[in-house]
């Protein structure tokens, strides 16, 4: 496992990350869950990304069991808000930060997370409100820095030049082979101002795995074919010049001694503004094969032919 510095911070995080969006929200059993939770902690995984709207709290409730009797500053625990938790628990208020943030550390069974993030732009609470109650959050010890996560760049410049606040020190976009748009302005931007990014998705909701064939049924007992995880994967026959150019990419992937979603993730690494790649894991074998990519060297000729495939896709998306 490889560790980089997140942003301007004083965390240090695995580059790969375990997430727990569509998995321990309820689509993955419990018990499997926390067995996923301790794999990667023993495979050196230390950064745990989650979020209040992962299963209306199933996600942070599982985490908070799976890590209770593990010693507190040897992991980094990162979670977010904004989503509705009810009708009225919403956004990104004075109020919602102070309440939201509360009953996360409540289901995490923890006293502080390490990263508070904004989970998307509350379009409907001034700026300065969200920034200073982000302020008091961190000032409290309730957390100990704060990020975003897809935001629009001219909200992350009026945040990153507000005096008096606390400043982000992380960014969550989605980022992959098969989506690049962070590479216009978001991933320069940070760099220039002390903040990483923590990439979700990597590998494109599992096309860059190579598991999905064009033309052909999902594999069975694939996210695809899951009633819980499988609604981003319902245009697939649609893809069919994505998964035709993924599947393009094996060789590449072999000459680099990887697996396609161990080159996938190596790709997203090459970046040095990313700080660490959240994965998903319904089972404990899934880390071990994809912390792989942590340590790999891959030619950038490698790179350069793959992006080179799937460029053409990303114009007709």
């Amino acid at each position: 496992m490889q560790y980089r510095k997140l942003g301007s911070s004083d965390l240090t995080v695995s580059t790969i990350a375990l997430g727990s969006w569509l998995t321990y929200s309820g689509g993955v059993e419990k018990s499997r869950s926390i067995a996923c939770v301790r794999r990667a902690l023993d495979r050196g995984i230390t950064l745990i990304d989650t979020a209040n709207i992962y299963g209306k709290g199933a996600a942070e409730t599982v985490l908070g069991e799976a890590l209770a009797d593990v010693k507190r500053d040897s992991y980094v625990l990162a979670t977010k808000l904004y989503f509705p938790m009810t009708e009225t628990d919403k956004g990104l208020s004075r109020t919602q930060i102070a309440k939201q943030l509360d009953a996360s550390l409540q289901r995490l069974r923890v006293d502080h997370v390490d990263l508070y993030q904004c989970h998307r732009y509350d379009a409907d609470t001034p700026l300065h409100e969200t920034m200073e109650a982000l302020t008091a959050a961190v000032k409290s010890g309730k957390t100990r820095y704060i990020g975003f996560s897809e935001w629009p760049i001219e909200k992350i410049r009026e945040a990153t030049e507000m005096m008096g606040v606390e400043k982000f020190v992380s960014s969550q976009p989605q980022y992959s082979l098969i989506w690049r748009k962070p590479e216009a302005e978001i991933i320069p931007y940070c760099a220039a101002h002390g903040i990483s990014q923590i990439v979700w998705s990597p590998l494109g909701q599992g096309i860059l795995t190579g598991k999905y064939k064009p033309g052909a049924e999902p594999p069975a007992g694939s996210r695809a074919t899951s009633a819980t995880m499988g609604h981003f994967l319902q245009d697939l026959p649609e893809r069919r010049a994505v998964l035709e150019a993924v599947q393009a990419m094996q060789p590449l992937a072999a000459q680099a001694g990887l697996s396609l979603a161990q080159f996938a993730l190596a790709w997203v690494l090459r970046e040095p503004n990313i700080a660490s790649a959240i994965i998903g894991a319904s089972h404990p074998d899934q880390i071990d094969e994809n912390i792989k990519a942590a340590d790999s060297l891959v030619p950038p000729a490698l790179f350069a032919q793959a992006e080179a495939l799937l460029m053409p896709t990303l114009k007709a998306a």
